[in-house]
């Protein structure tokens, strides 16, 4: 469904922030995409979503395709009417508006009746049985995790063929961060909808992912199905945080670990 084919990203025309970034989103998987802050995670969706402009970012080497098309050249609009959401890190909430009235926001690209837009919010209510009975309350009141389970639905009132998702779990409770990945799931088995997962919380990633990839100084340095990420000792290490029973770390050795990643020999 989605290709990024060695893509180089470059920010105020000067500085290189991606370096021949290559991916893929099968139709109806969920790629995780994992790696440090700053490693270029977030960047990788704005190329994708076409937000790249509002940070004075440019595709200046390879090309993004989204179902055979090539969509790097398009406008963020245009790209959204394609089928690609992006539910960006932050919770980007419209404050001022109520949860129900955000809902509807996140329609304008659909075309429909008033029958169409009520069976979408009954849908979002489905996944979110909480924000139905929030849904005349200010959103700027919400909770963090109120406010993370509003804006993923107000991203499936898109009707997205590919989500693409930026630290859901970001600032939540281990807890609401186990019920939102498990929603997430249902979407993408239920709604048949593709997503692309961006995470630091690497453990929670894996285990809904099929493929997941790693970033790090803004390329990718291993890539393969989930469970094979799960076993591997650097993500164990470096991601999960396991290393082998009874290993001793001093602080110099971890000071200097990317020495030691195999990804980076």
């Amino acid at each position: 469904m989605l290709k990024v084919n060695n893509i180089e990203v470059v920010y105020s025309g000067v500085i290189l922030v991606l370096r021949g970034v290559t991916l893929e989103v099968p139709e109806g998987s969920i790629v995780s995409l994992l790696g440090a802050n700053g490693a270029g995670k977030t960047t990788t969706l704005r190329a994708i979503s076409g937000l790249l402009w509002t940070e004075l970012g440019q595709v200046t080497d390879g090309s993004i395709e989204f179902e055979g098309k090539r969509i790097d050249r398009l406008t963020p609009e245009e790209i959204v009417r394609r089928g690609i959401v992006q539910i960006m890190e932050g919770r980007h909430v419209l404050e001022q508006l109520t949860v129900e009235e955000n809902l509807r926001a996140g329609a304008y690209s659909v075309k429909g009746d008033g029958g169409l837009l009520r069976r979408d919010l009954d849908m979002v209510y489905t996944y979110f049985p909480l924000l139905r009975d929030m849904r005349n309350r200010v959103s700027g009141y919400l909770s963090g995790g109120e406010q993370q389970m509003l804006v993923i639905g107000r991203g499936l009132m898109a009707h997205p063929k590919l989500m693409l998702l930026d630290e859901p779990s970001l600032g939540l409770a281990p807890l609401l961060v186990q019920e939102i990945f498990q929603i997430i799931k249902r979407i993408n088995v239920e709604e048949r909808t593709s997503i692309l997962l961006v995470e630091q919380n690497a453990r929670a990633a894996l285990s809904i992912a099929q493929h997941g990839y790693v970033m790090e100084n803004g390329r990718v340095v291993l890539d393969g199905p989930a469970a094979s990420l799960r076993d591997n000792e650097d993500v164990k290490e470096f991601y999960l945080g396991l290393s082998q029973v009874g290993a001793q770390k001093s602080y110099r050795h971890l000071k200097y670990y990317k020495r030691r990643k195999r990804w980076l020999g």
